[in-house]
This record gives C-alpha cells, structure tokens and sequence, in this order.
C-alpha cells in the first residue's frame, strides 16, 4: 500500500523547503569556509605546494564514497537519518582539523577533512529532499529554492573566515572550531522536516537496475552535464584561492572572491526555476555550459583582481544553470521507487568527477608551469575538453528526441 506522505503535496513541500533553506544558510556555511582555507592551511602544513589541495581533494572523495551508503539509508531509514549522520560527519571531520593544525600533522589534517565530506554528501541531497513531495510543475522551482540558502551560507562563511581564521595562536584553528559548534547547534533543524515514509523495496528491489537507469537517455545526459558543471566549478574554485594569493593579494581578497562565487552560484535559484519552467531544461543546461566556458574565457584573459572575480561569478553562475538543471531533468526521469538507487548512484558518480577534478586542481595550478600564472591558465583550459563532453551529449539528446 502506497503511505499517504508519498503523494505530492505542495503544501508539505513548502513546508519542508523552509527547513532546508535554514540548514542550507547555518550548516552549509561550513562548505565555502572549508574550501577556502582547505588549500591554505594545506599549504601550510604541507613542504610539498603540489599537496596543498590534497585535503579539499580529501573532501570531495568523502563525498564521493559516503553518497551511495547515505543515499540507501535514506531509502530504508528516511531522509532525516542520512542528514543527522551529515552533520555528525562535519562535526567529526572538523574536529579532526582541529586537532591536526594544533599539531602540525598534514597527514591528519587529510584525514579530517575526508570525514567533512561527509556532511558535503548529505547537503547535496537537500535538493531531491525538497523535491520528494512537490508536484511536477512545482519541482523545478523547489529544486532551486533548496540551493537558495546557500546565499546567506556565503556570508556566515566569509565572515567565519574573516573572524576566526586569525583569532588563535593557531592560523585556521579557530575557523574548524566554529565548524564543530555549527554542526553541533543547528542539527535540530532536520527534526522539524516532515519527511516522507521510504518508498517499501527502495533500495532493494523493483524498478530498474543501475546499468537500465543510466542507458536511459535523459538519465545519462542528466548525469554526464551533472557531473561536468561541478567537476569544472570545483576544478577552478579549489585553485583559486592559491591564485589570488600567489598573484599578491591577501587571505581576504581570496576569502572575497570565494565568496562572490558562493553568491553567483545561489543568488540566480530564486528564478532559474522558472527560467526551466518557461524555456525547458535542456536550454538552461546549455546555457550553463556557455557561461561556464565564458569563466574560463575571463580568467585567461588576466590576473587582476577584477578578472578573479569575473571568472568566478560567471563560474557560480554556469554551474548553477548547469547543474540545476540537471537535476530537474534526473528527478523527472526517474520513478520514487528506483529514487534511493538513481539519486545515490547520480552523487557518486558526480562526486567522482568532482574528485578527478579536485586531485588535478593541486597538480596544474602548482606543478605544470614556471608560475603562478601559467598554472592558474592550465587549469582553466583544462576545462575544454569537458565542455565539449557535455555540450555534445545535449546535442545528440536534441538530435535524438526530435527523430
């Protein structure tokens, strides 16, 4: 029998996008705070410049392993246990920092900040939480909305940067000790969801295997433009703060510019939505990717401040139509019994690339030119041949429906 919370209810889902925004704005601070000291305090600890993104890199592969295990969890346990289990993972991963910057220990460091992947995990599936009870004509704007939060997380996580990184003996100390008391406080927020009941047999059987989803074409398309917008914004954004710093600005100017792009990536959920609605998913996917290589355009063009800041506002902005987008077009294509499977598998996977990503960011931004400069423009031309990935797939999607 099917439990009455799984119908679509707008009401229930306006309800529950209010919870998640809350959490987006107070535990979603830890994300951009993490990858802007992430590079910094990994250089610090580190004599090897090529590891010094080793820990955000440490983060994504969190990400990328817990996805699967928290998404089943959901299916079986809800979606308020796989959120509890994120903020426990913050807690723990930044508390590990903590402890690792006290003692000098790059290698711990590492480590804690595999378990802050974690909570990065969890938050990703924010999104499909506050579109589990909305209708059709209602999800694309929910799916935005959810991410929308994430504008208030850049301010409390540029402030917490610009506070507390210098506010102990320590540099960052304080920063990671703040995380610990964020997870910590604001954890509640998910019992105040009315989550729907898991679907019985999600997770287990019923629906399509694995390899059955991702030979559907929408589903595929949905995953590879999924993994190419946050592989490509994760990509350029870990090296960014090296770059502003290594050109001859300051930690705040690099906290800045962070946090610009934190604004670029949620200030447009509050209509790409509707954009989705009135012009079709498949034209603000494309849009995405055209912005995105407009980034990459800006910041070749130069190394002023200006240029940082152009390239990652139009980076926030690409990657928000991109990835939005498609998650709009996975949920549609996918039924709520096979939801646990596609939405798990979809993490995993766009956290796998995100990982890729995030080991070669290090690599070509300290390791594969004379200077700061040439590695800071590799990165960014590293970008191509993945455009052209997604690109082509909606392409040959277009090409495909109209037949």
């Amino acid at each position: 029998m099917t439990d009455t919370l799984t119908i679509p209810d707008d009401r229930i889902a306006k309800r529950n996008l209010v919870v998640l925004i809350c959490a987006q704005a107070t535990l979603g601070a830890q994300m951009p705070m993490i990858f802007t000291l992430g590079g910094l305090a990994g250089k610090m600890l580190t004599s090897n410049p090529c590891l010094a993104t080793l820990p955000i890199t440490a983060t994504v592969v969190g990400s990328m392993v817990s996805a699967n295990p928290i998404s089943a969890l959901m299916a079986r346990r809800g979606r308020r246990a796989g959120f509890v289990i994120g903020a426990m993972g913050g807690m723990l991963g930044a508390a590990i920092c903590a402890l690792a910057l006290s003692l000098g220990s790059f290698p711990l460091f590492v480590f804690g900040a595999f378990f802050s992947g974690v909570y990065q995990s969890s938050q990703g599936f924010f999104r499909f939480a506050a579109a589990d009870m909305a209708s059709a004509e209602f999800r694309p704007k929910v799916i935005s909305w959810a991410l929308a939060g994430g504008l208030v997380a850049a301010f409390t996580g540029r402030e917490i940067v610009s506070q507390t990184s210098g506010a102990m003996a320590v540099p960052f100390l304080g920063s990671y000790l703040t995380t610990i008391a964020l997870n910590l406080v604001f954890v509640w927020l998910f019992f105040l969801l009315k989550i729907p009941a898991p679907v019985k047999g999600a997770g287990r059987a019923g629906g399509r295997t694995r390899r059955q989803l991702l030979s559907d074409p929408r589903i595929a398309v949905a995953v590879i433009v999924g993994m190419v917008s946050y592989a490509l914004m994760n990509l350029v954004m870990t090296s960014s703060p090296l770059a502003v710093v290594g050109c001859g600005y300051h930690t705040n100017d690099a906290a800045d510019v962070v946090t610009a792009h934190v604004l670029a990536m949620f200030v447009p959920s509050f209509f790409t939505g509707n954009l989705i609605a009135r012009f079709g998913v498949e034209k603000i996917m494309g849009l995405g990717l055209v912005i995105l290589a407009g980034a990459g355009a800006v910041a070749i063009a130069g190394v002023q401040l200006e240029n940082f800041f152009g390239a990652l506002i139009l980076l926030g902005l690409g990657w928000n139509f991109g990835f939005i987008g498609a998650t709009t077009m996975l949920t549609n294509a996918h039924t709520a019994e096979e939801r646990g499977r596609m939405q798990g598998l979809n993490d995993a996977l766009v956290f796998g690339g995100v990982t890729l990503a995030s080991m070669s960011s290090g690599g070509l931004m300290n390791c594969s030119g004379s200077s700061v400069i040439a590695g800071w423009q590799a990165v960014n031309l590293a970008m191509v041949p993945f455009l052209v990935l997604a690109g082509g797939a909606l392409i040959w999607l277009a090409f495909r429906e109209k037949a």
